[in-house]
């Protein structure tokens, strides 16, 4: 059994992961910001016991300091952090350079960089050190973009920030190696969530799901196999690297 604190867990792909490592026996903490209702579903939901619901804005460095202390003690320690939270591509951060006033360009900027790379950066030092100073060894999976690599001309920043959390991701594989803690990311492309069931179910649906040879777009619980196998200890060998989940809807060179 391992203890697993996955952030952005209430909904889509943090709910899909929190319960595949439930499943296998682990204890689960799951993080939400805002939605408590969809995080409470999702521990409801969570085979096993000795699960815990935690709240924290990762935009505030010192809630994503409270938030590992608290599933440290709610837990029993982590073994494995997966960074999950984002500020997500919506009509609401929309924000390509030309529709956008200057103030909404640097709120939406400000924010997400705050949460999916300031938030993922504190949270995975304080776990990092947690490990550290217990002598054990860990895992973190670090939940990117396939638009880290295409482009996201209407979420720049959403682009920028996962890209970003690719780079961090690397850096913190070869600076946690010595301490056996294995660092990975993946970069899912079009997911079906909860939130994106509108669009899909939309005149936008046979598009998506067109941007992949495959005629469908992916899934929130192959994107949880994914972040299972590399958590694992048999993919120890895999740090470093990030893992596209996209169909072959962006191929990579």
């Amino acid at each position: 059994m391992r203890r697993v604190l996955v952030t952005g867990a209430s909904r889509g792909i943090g709910r899909a992961v929190a319960l595949a490592f439930a499943e296998r026996g682990d204890r689960v903490g799951v993080h939400y910001a805002a939605g408590r209702a969809d995080a409470e579903e999702t521990l409801r939901r969570l085979p096993g016991s000795g699960h815990a619901l935690l709240a924290a804005d990762l935009a505030d460095p010192r809630a994503a300091q409270d938030l590992v202390e608290g599933a440290v003690q709610r837990l029993g320690g982590i073994d494995v952090l997966v960074n999950n939270a984002a500020t997500a591509p919506s009509d609401g951060t929309r924000h390509r350079v030309t529709d956008v006033s200057y103030a909404d360009w640097q709120r939406h900027w400000h924010r997400m960089v705050d949460v999916n790379l300031l938030g993922a950066a504190n949270v995975t030092y304080c776990v990092a050190r947690h490990i550290v100073e217990r002598g054990g060894t860990g895992s973190i999976v670090n939940i990117g973009s396939r638009g880290a690599f295409r482009g996201e001309p209407d979420f720049p920043a959403y682009g920028a920030t996962k890209a970003a959390l690719h780079a961090f991701g690397q850096s913190m594989a070869v600076a946690l190696a010595p301490h056996g803690i294995a660092v990975t990311s993946v970069a899912p492309g079009f997911i079906a969530t909860e939130r994106q069931a509108p669009k899909l179910a939309g005149r936008d649906g046979g598009t998506l799901r067109g941007q992949s040879p495959f005629g469908r777009v992916g899934t929130p619980e192959e994107v949880a196999a994914a972040v299972l196998y590399l958590a694992s200890p048999e993919a120890a060998w895999s740090s470093g690297t990030v893992l596209d989940l996209n169909g072959a809807s962006h191929l990579r060179t």
